[in-house]
């Protein structure tokens, strides 16, 4: 047993009877939307896990504890809460250590994952190199994480205000298997399809899990990337999306937005410039990496 680790009830009978179990992130929670939708919303990609099978992990740090699940009040908490600090690899024990309380980014809630024994997170768009990049240098923990940590993650691609040649370009060289599920694009957030060809193409949850068994079975350290599309209903055309970006960009070098408030910025001015369709359209990529993300679970336990 692991003191600093807490488990939600439902989660601890699921890991008690072998249960598939699908972890969370918590950072869309606390700083991807406002109270009460956040809440509305994770509430939502819960259920979503429940119908296809698996049980869901919404993972925080609250009170000195890595809390793998939250129960119904310390969702409501953590929707709520004020100067909650963005996680990932670095930061993660300091904040467990302090009291205080955390939300995860991506790197955080692998590694949180990974010591509960839960091996599958759907989250809604990885970190990767900003724009620019090869001049500041502001490239995600994220990626470095992939190489470490054994967790398969669905995400619908990483966040399109990144520079996506760069991103996959580093996802390669280190060494991390980036699988679109069922095209021959990697999507792009809140678009379909990218200009960009998926290195693997996977139709399939049970070749997914396959994957994943296989690497464990080899010795290869790391996790893998599955690039799930947007529902076509939900997405936004990437000829829209482009110079709302560019926008964004010049309106947060404008206002002189750094480090780890440079990603809530652009998705609050994207929204803003989108009029509410880019949340609407994250909601539903969530949505649909989370019911991809309980087939693999299934898959892995069988």
């Amino acid at each position: 047993m692991m003191p600093h680790i807490a488990y939600s009830s439902e989660v601890e009978a699921a890991k008690a009877e072998g249960r598939p179990i699908v972890a969370l992130e918590s950072t869309i929670i606390t700083h991807g939307m406002p109270f009460p939708q956040n809440v509305e919303t994770a509430r939502l990609v819960e259920q979503d896990i429940r119908d296809a099978g698996a049980v869901p992990a919404t993972i925080a740090v609250m009170d000195g504890k890595i809390h793998v699940g939250l129960e119904p009040d310390e969702l409501t908490k953590l929707a709520q809460a004020k100067n909650v600090a963005k996680l990932s690899r670095a930061d993660l024990a300091t904040c467990v250590a302090d009291g205080r309380t955390g939300a995860t980014t991506v790197a955080a809630t692998m590694i949180a994952a990974h010591l509960a024994g839960i091996s599958v997170f759907a989250t809604g768009g990885i970190g990767g190199a900003h724009r620019g990049a090869e001049h500041s240098f502001d490239i995600s923990a994220d990626l470095q994480e992939f190489t470490k940590t054994p967790v398969t993650v669905v995400a619908a691609g990483a966040k399109a205000i990144l520079d996506l040649a760069k991103t996959y370009e580093l996802l390669e060289t280190l060494g991390v298997p980036v699988i679109a599920y069922a095209q021959d694009t990697l999507p792009a957030f809140w678009s379909r399809t990218s200009e960009h060809a998926a290195p693997i193409r996977m139709d399939t949850s049970a070749d997914i899990a396959s994957a994943h068994k296989m690497r464990q079975a080899l010795g290869l350290q790391g996790g893998q990337l599955i690039c799930n599309p947007i529902p076509a209903q939900d997405e936004i055309k990437s000829e829209i999306l482009a110079p709302l970006i560019d926008q964004a960009l010049q309106d947060a070098i404008d206002r002189n937005i750094t480090a780890k408030a440079v990603t809530p910025y652009l998705l609050k001015r994207i929204f803003e410039l989108t009029e509410g369709r880019s949340l609407a359209a994250n909601i539903a990529l969530v949505r649909n990496n989370a019911r991809l993300a309980a087939q693999i679970a299934q898959n892995l336990i069988e």
